[in-house]
């Protein structure tokens, strides 16, 4: 997801209108098993320990930041989705550890022979947590609202999902839906005016979370700090940068959940004091452990390890309208000046592996013949002369604040970084601020070179090279009209192999331009108290606890 807080791996070659009660298409080689169809299911990822006593139905969850906002369509980080996937729900869902898609609030679906018309079957008789009615209204309502920048509640926020993962807004030359229809109050049609491959799995991202009408015309803008949702937990109170109050919805149209009463997510900034607090039983689970610290929790059995699939990418970018790194070899000269290997072995504890493209190596569509620049900082300072800096020059790198599963050491990283640019006269001074500062700031372009990353949110090769180089809404300021071209098309494209040839060919584009250089894929890990069950790690780092609980 994006981090600037964002598998069924879709192709529309069915040939015929399918009505798929719980069935998704088929997916290409290799992908996780097809979707069971079942609504409610749990995991025993997080296993209780024998003899533990049972604990009150109360999860407090420690984590390094505060969400920005619980507006799920204006979020792009995911300690926001973390809250707003409990509190809000989509059409349609992904598997408790893969992204395979199964019903959500839609029961199912259709799909036209021509890829351009989707039907959906809502569930009946769910009511949002204000009391008002879920149906088809309320679904054209918040579509309505998130495509047209003229709706009265779209606001001055960009919800830049939407313009990412469907071309655009309405009006707009790309913008890939042609229109919501209310069909009767349980379906609604979806008209597309070219074909979208991954449109179910975009349907299933947290960001498109459909919103109480109700609770929009009420609070407005003011929405984000009031979410009205149809999830398994109702919103009760945010006190900023210390804890938001989730407490169970007792009317949930799921049966059997949720099993908690109430759930905090409560910040402590620094890893450290985050994983005293679990140890002492101030807090049930933690993100944000150090790798270095995982020993240790294996082997207190009062503690429990929990492994992420990995699906995501941490990078140090450029903003390419700055000078010097409008220019392409300075990018480069950079890129050989990261000792990538260096900063997974200092700072992962080899739970990552060095990044050579922005899609990791778990997404279909990696390009694994491209070949990484080695660490060389002879050649490194080659380019810099030869750009017109023998010298070096003096700049800002931009360090994360906070804690994040691709990045657990924001900080320290950017002083490996810095020590490595200043042998090649690079004189980089770390700038670091408050979570939703340094991303704001980050979006209007006061950078320079910056630390963040992308945690994928549905399993398609779109969801990181559009997201992350889309023109419109890319935190480098980087516009290549022949990589915009590939995405564009790959996207629309039924043929899965071109697809993948497409993607392929992006990433080599974007390997020598050098807009951003990928530095890892991690491997991320939490901690949770030994009685906790049920709570299972999504690759996309957004997870439901509505089958959480404590066990004896």
């Amino acid at each position: 997801m994006m981090e600037w807080n964002r598998n069924v791996w879709y192709s529309l070659t069915l040939a015929v209108g399918l009505f798929a009660a719980g069935c998704s298409p088929s997916a290409p080689p290799n992908s996780a098993s097809p979707p069971t169809g079942e609504a409610a299911q749990t995991s025993e990822q997080a296993q209780p320990a024998a003899n533990q006593p049972v604990k009150e139905q109360k999860l407090i969850i420690g984590r390094g930041g505060d969400s920005v906002t619980l507006d799920a369509i204006a979020a792009t980080d995911s300690e926001s989705f973390k809250v707003t996937v409990n509190v809000l729900e989509t059409l349609l869902n992904f598997e408790p550890d893969n992204t395979n898609i199964r019903p959500g609030l839609a029961e199912k679906w259709e799909i036209a022979p021509d890829g351009l018309t989707y039907t959906f079957q809502l569930r009946q008789g769910i009511k949002f947590h204000d009391g008002t009615d879920f149906n088809a209204d309320a679904v054209v309502f918040n579509f309505e609202r998130w495509m047209d920048k003229n709706h009265p509640l779209h606001g001055e926020v960009s919800f830049s999902y939407y313009n990412d993962m469907f071309g655009g807004f309405k009006g707009e030359e790309g913008h890939i839906i042609e229109s919501v229809k209310a069909i009767d109050p349980h379906t609604v049609e979806f008209k597309l005016k070219k074909p979208l491959s991954p449109f179910l799995n975009n349907l299933a991202m947290p960001a498109f979370a459909i919103a109480s009408p109700a609770a929009l015309q009420k609070h407005g803008l003011g929405f984000k700090e009031n979410p009205v949702g149809t999830g398994p937990f109702v919103f009760v109170e945010w006190k900023r940068n210390e804890t938001i109050t989730l407490k169970k919805n007792e009317q949930y149209w799921q049966p059997g959940v949720p099993k908690l009463e109430e759930a905090v997510f409560k910040v402590i900034p620094d890893n450290t004091a985050r994983l005293t607090a679990l140890v002492s039983g101030e807090i049930d689970l933690m993100d944000g452990l150090n790798p270095d610290d995982a020993e240790s929790v294996k082997g207190n059995a009062e503690l429990q390890l929990l492994d992420r699939p990995p699906m995501n990418v941490a990078y140090l970018a450029f903003n390419v309208e700055k000078k010097p790194f409008d220019n392409q070899k300075v990018r480069q000269a950079v890129a050989y000046a990261v000792d990538k290997q260096g900063i997974v072995d200092a700072f992962y504890g080899g739970s990552a592996e060095p990044a050579v493209n922005a899609t990791p190596p778990s997404v279909w569509g990696y390009n694994d013949a491209i070949q990484d620049r080695p660490y060389d900082l002879e050649k490194a300072k080659q380019l810099l002369a030869e750009a017109g800096y023998p010298n070096g020059f003096k700049t800002t790198l931009w360090a994360m604040p906070v804690p994040r599963q691709y990045m657990t050491e924001g900080q320290k990283i950017a002083e490996a970084l810095q020590q490595d640019f200043a042998k090649i006269g690079i004189d980089a001074q770390i700038v670091t601020m408050e979570w939703a500062t340094y991303l704001a700031k980050i979006r209007q372009g006061e950078q320079d070179m910056y630390l963040l990353g992308w945690t994928g949110d549905n399993g398609d090769p779109d969801n990181f090279l559009n997201v992350l180089f889309n023109p419109n809404e890319n935190r480098m300021r980087y516009k290549n009209k022949e990589v915009q071209d590939i995405l564009v098309e790959a996207a629309s494209t039924v043929d899965h192999q071109k697809r993948i040839d497409m993607y392929k060919k992006a990433q080599e584009l974007l390997f020598e331009d050098a807009p951003m250089i990928p530095l890892a894929h991690a491997k991320p890990m939490m901690a949770a108290r030994a009685g906790l069950s049920g709570y299972v790690l999504h690759p996309t780092g957004s997870e439901s606890i509505a089958a959480v609980e404590w066990k004896e």
